[in-house]
């Protein structure tokens, strides 16, 4: 007859050098480290791609507007639509743009001549135009590159901001994160683009 000791010592033996649990014990521990990864790794990857479409539209915005002479509300508005529809598939709602010409005087001072804004409302095919919070008259000078404050010459400049809310939130903050990007382009058919549109054509202002 075995006695208890001798049972115990077998039954711990035997459950010690039992190995058909142990794979699945290891998956049970790595489960949620691969799932933290794999989800971080498309969060990411959603991340930059958006980051990346912020930097197109602000591009875009800035090119198509500086091929113009004079441009009007519903051209501002084409460009600004145009310009949104580069962030598809992604929800273009959270996105702020706007845009405004500059002129650099003879001191090398930065200031705005024109600005209108655009917000696309969730769903919508077109942008709706708003106003800038840029002034007539503002000094933006700290905002060029030195290599652009070029006297006597005009720029259009564009900001977009977008708010990139991931879908899961495991790696990055669930509130979102605030993306941004600008450009600047020359006028490419004349000295500057006239806004609003005017007959006859006025002179660039200064």
């Amino acid at each position: 007859m075995k006695t208890v000791p001798a049972i115990l010592r077998r039954v711990t033996t035997a459950f010690r050098d039992d190995c058909r649990g142990l794979a699945a014990v290891e998956f049970a521990f790595i489960l949620p480290l691969m799932l933290v990864m794999f989800f971080g790794t498309v969060e990411i990857s959603s991340g930059v791609a958006v980051d990346r479409k912020v930097t197109l539209m602000a591009r875009t915005l800035s090119d198509l507007t500086s091929q113009a002479i004079q441009v009007s509300d519903s051209d501002l508005k084409a460009f600004f639509t145009a310009s949104v529809g580069i962030m598809t598939p992604y929800d273009a709602s959270p996105t702020k743009a706007t845009l405004s010409e500059i002129y650099i005087d003879s001191n090398k001072i930065a200031k705005i001549k024109w600005s209108k804004a655009a917000t696309i409302a969730s769903g919508a095919t077109q942008a709706t135009l708003t106003n800038s919070t840029r002034t007539v008259g503002q000094d933006v000078s700290s905002l060029i590159p030195t290599a652009l404050l070029v006297p006597g010459t005009y720029l259009i400049f564009s900001e977009i901001s977008y708010k990139y809310v991931p879908t899961i939130g495991y790696v990055m903050a669930k509130t979102g994160i605030n993306l941004s990007d600008v450009a600047y382009t020359r006028p490419r058919q004349s000295l500057c683009v006239i806004y609003p549109t005017t007959s006859p054509l006025p002179l660039c202002p200064t």
